[in-house]
């Protein structure tokens, strides 16, 4: 089974902004594992449903990184996640990715 493991920096969701502003969240989102990633949700803990697919009709394959922005006008850093690979697994971990920059999933 695939764990979720904090790491370095970078990932956004590019529809939401053009411009960054203090707000905006930037990370990366590196996918360690031997399986496509093809939905990422990011919902701040405090919000009761997880908000739409970052990944939207992308996919994050084995090895691969993206950076992400999250541009909703929330000043939060801790947010639930949820991975869905194209094996069936979902994965959902929480992290505060103002302290890390970055999220590996391994």
């Amino acid at each position: 089974m695939k764990s979720a493991v904090l790491s370095a920096v970078a990932f956004a969701s590019l529809a939401l902004a053009t411009n960054a502003s203090a707000e905006d969240l930037v990370f990366t989102l590196n996918n360690n594992t031997d399986y496509t990633l093809m939905e990422f949700y990011a919902s701040p803990t405090d919000v009761s449903n997880w908000e739409e697919d970052i990944l939207g009709a992308d996919v994050l394959g084995t090895g691969q990184s993206v950076q992400i922005t999250i541009a909703d006008g929330r000043s939060t850093c801790d947010y639930d996640l949820r991975m869905v690979f194209d094996d069936g697994d979902i994965v959902e971990d929480a992290a505060n990715l103002c302290e890390t920059g970055s999220y590996t999933v391994e």
